[in-house]
């Protein structure tokens, strides 16, 4: 038996030669391999490495020693600092894509400073910890060559810009291309989805139109060496350009019916006041480390949770909804709220190879409390689901107690049926 499957290797990490993350009595680990040993060692002692953390745009880490870890390969095991709650770029809102595009480019000026650069720029190497998006693939870099082009430009596109041009220019619902093509959706297939007026928009034509166009030209034709090289100056430039370009692009943020919900909904002040005290209540008794609260809205019910300080994940099926909570805990500062985008009634599934590179949503269970405020009537009515049905998926026994209301009134439901 492999190192790898006795100490039960994330199947998500098997792709990168640099290591691979895995567990062991239920702690994560990531294995560094000998062939990166020498990238591993410039990240370190370069600072750069001392400097991302101080700006909390990486995951900590500690070097650790195992017993019993049996590898011809191995070079170290660090043992990274814990994430509440893995997500995935198709349940992300605009802005949360937005910002973990930013934050890529940000990383890559500030590599690039102690002469290293991302070996790759994917959307599912970052994830949001304490309320900001943060870097958690510590094996991501390697040393800059001078005239070396950015090998990470073309999927930075695919898993930023090109998306997020799609979410603002033509539906928001675009992100959901994820789960169809992992690598981010083609480019060409980008610049056919974009309306035509994109084209008038620089940063647009050039990374998107121009690049998707090129990439076709020398897609069936050989390799040939090229003298031409990019100078420091010209990758700053163009980090420069892509980090103008992601700014720009915004997304008109129409009203929709849950967006709106608390708005217009007919809650009188004094039965809304009480619905959250009997939420509150239900709290203070249970006392969950993590919170799910599914059909969250905006996340009013989710911040009872997390203003106590506890790790909640506030999901909504409609993106409207997701982006004001994710804006609101932006603009202060919270840490215990995450919001994400899930329909139920399909939620992410296991997906990639073996069907296990992205694990679906109810495998990053469990948590202690689930909360389902005014959502069964949904469920059953405009879905068409039986309620017995319904009433079996919540009362599986995954080890939580759930909080479950069909509009106001408000049931505890057992954790096994």
């Amino acid at each position: 038996m492999t190192s790898e499957n006795s100490n039960n290797a994330i199947s998500g990490s098997f792709r990168d030669p640099s290591g691979f993350m895995f567990l062991r009595d239920g702690r994560l680990y990531r294995q560094i391999n000998n062939v990166y040993k020498n990238d591993y060692g410039y990240l370190i002692n370069s600072g750069l490495y001392k400097a991302l953390i101080k700006k909390n745009l990486i995951i900590p880490h500690a070097e650790v020693s195992l017993k019993n870890h049996e590898s011809n390969n191995y070079y170290k095991i660090i043992k990274p600092k814990k994430v509440n709650f893995i997500s995935y770029p198709y349940e992300w809102c605009f802005s949360q894509l937005k910002d973990a595009a930013l934050t890529t480019l940000k990383i890559q000026k500030i590599a690039l400073e102690f002469g290293m650069v991302l070996k790759d720029s994917s959307a599912f190497n970052i994830q949001f910890h304490n309320g900001k998006p943060i870097l958690i693939d510590t094996l991501s870099f390697e040393k800059y060559t001078e005239g070396r082009p950015w090998t990470a430009y073309k999927q930075f596109c695919q898993h930023f810009l090109g998306p997020l041009a799609l979410m603002a220019h033509t539906d928001i619902r675009l992100n959901q291309l994820f789960r169809i093509f992992l690598d981010g959706p083609p480019l060409d297939f980008v610049s056919k989805l974009l309306p035509n007026y994109t084209r008038l928009k620089l940063s647009l034509l050039t990374h998107i139109h121009l690049h998707a166009k090129t990439q076709n030209h020398f897609a069936d034709k050989s390799v040939k060496k090229t003298t031409h090289q990019m100078s420091k100056r010209s990758f700053f430039a163009l980090i420069d350009n892509l980090e103008s370009a992601t700014g720009k692009i915004k997304w008109n943020n129409k009203n929709t019916e849950w967006g709106e919900y608390y708005s217009i909904t007919n809650y009188f002040k004094d039965s809304f006041k009480n619905k959250k005290e009997i939420v509150d209540e239900f709290i203070e008794e249970i006392k969950p480390k993590k919170v799910w609260d599914i059909g969250a809205n905006t996340g009013v019910f989710s911040r009872i949770a997390a203003n106590k300080g506890i790790k909640t994940i506030s999901f909504d099926i409609d993106l409207t909804a997701v982006e004001k909570n994710y804006l609101l805990s932006k603009k202060n500062n919270e840490k215990n709220i995450l919001p994400l985008f899930l329909d139920l009634t399909n939620p992410s599934p296991a997906i990639g190879w073996k069907n296990q590179e992205r694990i679906s949503f109810i495998e990053r269970g469990p948590a202690d409390l689930v909360i389902a405020l005014a959502l069964i009537h949904h469920l059953a009515i405009s879905n068409n689901l039986p309620l017995n049905n319904i009433a079996d998926y919540f009362s599986k026994d995954r080890k939580s107690t759930r909080l479950n209301s069909s509009h106001t009134d408000i049931s505890r439901m057992p954790s096994s049926a």
